[in-house]
């Protein structure tokens, strides 16, 4: 599914879910953006994706809000669409994480939050509601995280530039991969190195420039028996060096890392705070920083600050 359907069928899901009433085809046309202006051109289009949502196990309605009603519409009801209690197994929610951070890569706030918004410019009532996930914040995951996990999800090998710790130059590592799981807030790949035909483990973080696809869908095979998390485990024992960072925090903004400063007291300039923090590995700590935007400025060490601007620079291009 493209990034452009995706983001109108979330859309059209809160649309729906959120008007708490029945919405005729031309309301959805107009709070929905991504739809053709053409109306017969919207109509086969919204006839397709009302089928998907469907598909999807979506309890899409069809009725009227009175009997004065002359045309039917379509809503999604709450009661219907919210699912019950679950209880889950450890490994269970650790799928779930990792599905979720997939999700909030797709960056669909902007578009499910304009149906909201023209919702309501056209009168109607529409609740914020948290059921797709929608997220504020900005994105800015490991940029070889999404290609890594597409390559497990296919069995499909890959090849990357990987800079070791102590190296200055990245090294072409080429990899069958057979997992990609979280260690203490830091992203590793697991899988055989064909170069050196031994069971590898890299982190995302010190992965540089693009990850390629080498090989067709379904040509890796994952040994019976394969524990990811547990090579991973064994890989990553060693403690962690701590790290020293100064940075400069809106007043008002930056919570996360406030609760995990070590201090924190005005700044020079109005409307600023100066936070001491400790972190162990740039990349990922980089990545924090950077999801706070304009909000978090990095003093020192000049390591991460220029990580942050590589992370930043990477969300714009």
């Amino acid at each position: 599914m493209s990034r452009r359907k995706t983001e109108r069928l979330l859309s059209l899901v809160v649309c729906l879910l959120s008007a708490g009433r029945y919405l005729t085809a031309t309301q959805i046309r107009e709070a929905v953006p991504g739809y053709p202006d053409s109306f017969d051109a919207f109509k086969r289009m919204f006839e397709r994706d009302k089928d998907e949502l469907r598909e999807l196990g979506i309890p899409l309605e069809t009725g009227t809000n009175s009997a004065l009603d002359e045309e039917a519409g379509y809503r999604i009801s709450r009661q219907a669409y919210v699912l019950p209690d679950i209880r889950l197994e450890p490994d269970e929610a650790a799928v779930l994480g990792l599905a979720a951070r997939v999700w909030r890569r797709a960056e669909l706030a902007s578009a499910a939050e304009g149906a909201l918004l023209k919702l309501r410019a056209a009168g109607i009532d529409a609740e914020e509601t948290s059921q797709p996930g929608i997220e504020p914040r900005l994105q800015t995951g490991e940029a070889a995280f999404g290609p890594l996990w597409e390559a497990v999800r296919d069995r499909r090998p890959v090849t990357f530039g990987y800079r070791a710790a102590g190296r200055s130059a990245a090294q072409v590592r080429h990899l069958e991969p057979w997992g990609v799981v979280n260690r203490h807030g830091r992203w590793y790949v697991m899988g055989q190195d064909t170069d050196r035909q031994q069971e590898r483990v890299f982190r995302l973080s010190r992965i540089d420039g693009p990850v390629t696809f080498t090989g067709r869908p379904g040509t890796v095979t994952v040994p019976p028996g394969a524990d990811v998390r547990e090579a991973v485990r064994d890989w990553d024992a060693e403690a962690p060096v701590q790290q020293a960072g100064l940075l400069q925090v809106r007043r008002g903004a930056g919570h996360g890392l406030r609760r995990h400063a070590v201090s924190a007291e005005p700044d020079v300039e109005p409307g600023w705070d100066r936070l001491q923090v400790r972190f162990s590995d740039s990349g990922w700590f980089s990545e924090q920083v950077a999801s706070f935007g304009a909000d978090v400025v990095v003093i020192e060490p000049p390591d991460l600050r220029d990580a942050v601007i590589r992370r930043l620079k990477g969300v714009l291009a």
